[in-house]
């Protein structure tokens, strides 16, 4: 049994967690910038990389103190090294790298977007590979072949806009407040979601990737046009990145031999994504993963879990590791038509 610290700050969250190699979260901590950034209605890098700067240190003292444990007792440090905005990555790589380097620890570079694939492990011992996997957060929507640790295979990216990007920029037309997509989710629950008529972009198409930039200028005009309630425009948009969802989904499924379908990610909090997801899963005969909501949303339990299953298998990483503002976890993936990137 190992035992991880694994620290988090790639966004907007600083975070830190003691996670055991058998699943046991000792403690953990995180601390939102919501309040910071909610003035300007989305997140300034330099805002918060001076918060992580102040935070982090504190959150660390926090989870040793809660857990009884001092930094001899911890086996690694993992650290998150992108992808994500790079002054807030430096901060947790570099918090960790000191960790490692003055009490002689193993260090693990994480890949953030590998902590979100491995999460729902944390918490399901029964799941094992391989599995396919619906990646949907704020910065990234992609479905890959988890083949196992450091083993990815993209199936499908955005070609524009992720769809929590598109919650947000939608929850920002319709005023709502910071940050968005929650309160989105919110005002849908009011509303009709076939009150007003959205595009579905790339519904039933041959191309498997996903695409938000027209449904979300398709709610622009909504918004303009004064003839829908607010709750009903939020509904309806919800319910259109559902179907998207669904019907990319589907299009992979029918062409997997894969048991498990597992989403993971910030929108996978979504009640009305899980949800659907889970009722096409069933229908589809495959099983069905998702971490709680806490899980989904950015942690450092899951980068410390990811970093048990690395060092596990002897995958640790020297102190000269870089931070990463980009990081995909295919790197082999071809780049496709308007992602760039996000590829």
């Amino acid at each position: 049994m190992s035992l991880i610290l694994g620290l988090e700050s790639s966004c907007d969250d600083s975070a830190a967690a003691l996670v055991t190699s058998d699943r046991r979260i000792l403690a953990q901590a995180v601390v939102s910038q919501n309040d910071a950034h909610r003035p300007f209605g989305g997140v300034v890098p330099e805002i918060a990389a001076r918060a992580h700067v102040e935070i982090l240190p504190g959150l660390i003292r926090q989870v040793l103190d809660e857990a009884g444990v001092a930094i001899a007792d911890i086996d690694a440090v993992a650290a998150t090294a992108g992808p994500g905005l790079i002054g807030g990555v430096m901060v947790a790589l570099l918090a960790g790298k000191g960790i490692a380097l003055s009490a002689g620890k193993p260090l693990v570079a994480v890949n953030h977007l590998e902590g979100h694939a491995l999460s729902p492990r944390l918490v399901d011992p029964a799941l094992g590979f391989p599995y396919l996997l619906l990646l949907v957060s704020g910065g990234h929507c992609q479905i890959l072949e988890v083949r196992g640790v450091g083993d990815y295979r993209r199936l499908a990216t955005t070609i524009d806009d992720a769809a929590g990007e598109a919650f947000d920029k939608a929850a920002k037309l319709l005023g709502l407040p910071y940050p968005g997509g929650p309160a989105l989710e919110g005002l849908a629950a009011e509303g009709d979601p076939n009150a007003v008529p959205l595009p579905r972009p790339l519904l039933g198409s041959a191309e498997p990737h996903f695409s938000f930039a027209g449904l979300k200028s398709a709610v622009q005009r909504a918004v303009a046009g004064g003839d829908h309630k607010p709750a009903d425009i939020a509904a309806s948009f919800q319910q259109a990145v559902v179907d998207c969802l669904v019907d990319r989904i589907r299009r992979v499924l029918d062409n997997s031999e894969a048991p498990t379908l597992v989403v993971a990610g910030g929108v996978a909090a979504n009640g009305a994504i899980r949800s659907a997801l889970k009722a096409l899963a069933e229908t589809s005969g495959r099983n069905f993963s998702v971490p709680p909501a806490w899980l989904c949303t950015d942690n450092a339990a899951m980068i410390a879990w990811a970093g048990a299953e690395r060092l596990a298998l002897g995958l640790v990483d020297p102190l000269d590791a870089p931070a990463r503002a980009r990081w995909p976890l295919d790197e082999n993936a071809e780049k496709v038509r308007g992602a760039g990137v996000k590829a």
